[in-house]
């Protein structure tokens, strides 16, 4: 018996088990190999030699763990270990009876104050079981895990989150104190401030008075330590995004593109902005950005440049913001051309009609050009704006106000794109139809009177309408005489 527990303490000498105040957290089994009795569960997750949730050593010790499961096992080291083989070293095997089970030992031999934190062992194909040891690696030197530089670190401010200051020591029993410049101490009450020493000090609800400059201090023989932190509140609200182009974008091949994505937001937001476009697989785009601020918001631009554009390049480009949680896009179509090109025909046929007296008529035949052309309209062989005043030019279209009979005529539209000597026109015969009426005085109001039987008498009648009217008369006999006005008595 005396020489088993003189086996027992040999094994242990010199590693995180050995230290005193891991002496509470004995091995649940022996080592890998040795038939032992196995632990309730049957292995759901992987079972360490610990006890205890968290070991305490000294720098410079070694750091032994052993770790055993039902399945392969992997491990999750602190951010400060660096994975070198020097530093270290994992031993797998297969044990328990006829090594059914699997085994892996972790041991660090000289274990340093960065090393402190959470050390888990977990199945490699199934991750979300493992178990987790926290190590403590004291340091007096070194009270604090993480070094600084001589700038503070950033440290956000979020909507709806907790502020941490992450302070972490390599002492369990460090006294840390919060002070916020220049010498306002921050005491934990536990219910918003609230110290760990595996996180730091945490603000449960953060308001405008946590912005500032902030320290975490202890004192190890006499000597001062701390850490500096810089708030940042973080505004997650997005105003504004739009394009610098609104309507399809429409280029030539070999041309250059360039579209200005730009984000309005809130003081202190941050946001990114990226895009997608047709190219971005094969090539990338030259993306530049811009910060501005205004007294009211901060304007974000981020320009995306094409210096030669190829057919490829056509299609959809979305600009994609997000703050936070917070997401907004827009997107704009380019469509990229071969060549310049004019395509001009009737919209209704060669020949058209309005009527006189219509309020306006618009003559517009169907036009397609790229780049946008000069536009010309003629009337009879001249300027149409330059002969009435009720004609103007809206687009492609020539407009007609108030339309009359002397509207009628040819109108021809000259379409043209200098810089590539492309020209086109279309003349269109514009009819105006006009209401066929009787002239005033047209009918004679004398009265013929008595005429003698068989004497020959003219009667005449003037119409006018656009096309022709047709005259027609219709004869009625008169009332026999006595009879028109009613029976005498």
């Amino acid at each position: 018996m005396i020489c088993f527990i003189f086996v027992v303490l040999c094994g242990l000498s010199g590693s995180a088990l050995a230290k005193g105040k891991a002496n509470k957290t004995s091995s649940l089994f022996s080592l890998p190999g040795k038939v032992e009795r196995e632990p309730k569960g049957k292995f759901s997750v992987p079972v360490l030699d610990v006890k205890s949730r968290q070991l305490v050593l000294e720098a410079n010790q070694t750091l032994t763990i052993h770790c055993r499961g039902r399945w392969e096992l992997s491990w999750v080291f602190p951010g400060g270990v660096a994975r070198d083989k020097e530093i270290v070293q994992l031993e797998d095997s297969r044990c328990g009876r006829q090594s059914q089970h699997y085994c892996s030992q972790l041991i660090i031999s000289s274990a340093q104050a960065q090393h402190t934190g959470s050390f888990r062992c977990r199945y490699s194909h199934r991750t979300r079981r493992q178990s987790a040891v926290y190590i403590y690696v004291t340091d007096r030197q070194r009270p604090f895990v993480e070094e600084q530089n001589n700038s503070p670190d950033l440290v956000y401010i979020k909507e709806s989150q907790p502020l941490v200051f992450p302070c972490r020591v390599t002492n369990p029993d460090a006294t840390v104190s919060l002070v916020k410049f220049p010498d306002r101490e921050l005491t934990p009450d536990q219910r918003n401030i609230v110290w760990n020493s595996r996180q730091g000090f945490l603000i449960r609800s953060p308001t405008y008075f946590y912005i500032g400059l902030f320290s975490c201090k202890t004192s190890v023989n006499g000597t001062t330590h701390s850490l500096s932190y810089l708030t940042h509140r973080q505004v997650n609200k997005i105003l504004e995004v739009y394009l610098n182009s609104t309507s399809p974008v429409q280029t030539l091949q070999g041309d250059s593109l360039a579209i200005n994505c730009t984000v309005t937001a809130e003081w202190n937001s941050r946001v990114s902005i990226s895009w997608d476009y047709p190219g971005k697989v094969n090539r990338a785009a030259i993306i530049s950005r811009r910060i501005m601020a205004s007294k009211t918001h901060m304007v974000f631009y981020s320009i995306l440049s094409i210096p030669k554009l190829h057919r490829s390049d056509r299609g959809l480009y979305i600009c994609r913001v997000t703050s936070g949680p917070v997401s907004r896009e827009t997107n704009v179509s380019v469509t990229v051309y071969d060549r310049p090109y004019i395509r001009l025909t009737p919209r209704q046929g060669a020949i058209v009609e309005a009527h006189a007296g219509q309020k306006s008529y618009r003559l517009s035949p169907k036009l397609r050009a790229f780049p946008a052309p000069e536009i010309i309209w003629l009337k009879d062989g001249k300027v149409a704006a330059e002969q009435c005043s009720r004609y103007h030019v809206d687009g492609n279209s020539l407009v007609i106000r108030d339309v009359a009979e002397e509207d009628a005529g040819k109108y021809t539209i000259l379409v043209g794109i200098q810089e590539h000597r492309l020209y086109q026109n279309l003349t269109l015969s514009l009819v105006v139809n006009v209401s066929p009426g009787i002239e005033e005085k047209a009918v004679s109001l004398q009265d013929p009177g008595s005429v003698p039987q068989g004497s020959r008498q003219a009667l005449h009648c003037s119409s006018h309408g656009v096309p022709p009217p047709h005259i027609a008369w219709l004869w009625h006999p008169c009332p026999p005489k006595g009879l028109s006005g009613g029976t005498r008595a």
